[in-house]
């Protein structure tokens, strides 16, 4: 009797719940090799675009299960054309991704409480483009993005904004509450705002 007390009250369970909840989301969006993360928590997800996703992804999306993030979900927004991959052995904890053009998190990348990847501008740069929107209800069609790669191994830091048209390196760290706005070498350590070279990493190899 007390295994069935326990199922009942696992089916009936906040992780159960979001497991349910995170699935169906999963299952509705264009998800190419259908192989869905394993989410703790429950997930943001809105995507008119692609989601390509590799196996052993592990994201939390609560402040339950990673509180030094601060936010307490997850948030992956792909526009229409737009496209998003996730690796191999890939974690990710309490990030916000929004993704225009493209986002690639190759494999072996781990990313660390609240940070923030946007290969989007949001607004035009312009004055008068910028208020389109505002003035004349007319789309602002000059906002650039750019795609984000980070290469395998990267380890992004806590608290960390990637902004668009980035590559960070294989290996490479960057230090918590960085703002990275150009290229990161292979195998290099940076930090700051903007983020700058630190060192060299100790270990290069995969």
């Amino acid at each position: 009797m007390q295994y069935f007390f326990k199922i009942i009250n696992y089916a009936f369970s906040v992780r159960s719940i979001h497991y349910i909840l995170n699935s169906v989301k999963f299952f509705k969006v264009k998800i190419l090799r259908k192989c869905h993360p394993k989410v703790y928590g429950l997930i943001n997800l809105n995507v008119d675009g692609q989601l390509l996703c590799g196996t052993s992804i592990r994201i939390n999306s609560s402040s339950k299960f990673n509180i030094i993030g601060g936010d307490t979900r997850t948030n992956i927004l792909i526009g229409k054309e737009a496209k998003m991959v996730i690796g191999n052995n890939v974690g990710i904890s309490n990030s916000t991704f929004v993704c225009r053009n493209q986002i690639i998190l190759e494999d072996n990348v781990l990313i660390g409480g609240n940070c923030k990847f946007y290969d989007t501008d949001f607004h035009s740069l312009e004055f008068d483009n910028r208020m389109k929107p505002f003035l004349n209800g007319k789309p602002d069609t000059t906002i650039k993005s750019a795609p984000i790669i980070v290469k395998n191994g990267a380890w992004i830091g806590g608290h960390c904004i990637i902004l668009k048209g980035v590559i960070i390196g294989e290996c490479s760290i960057i230090g918590a509450g960085s703002v990275v706005s150009k290229n990161i070498p292979a195998n290099e350590v940076w930090a700051g705002n903007p983020a700058k070279f630190v060192r060299k990493t100790t270990h290069n190899t995969l």
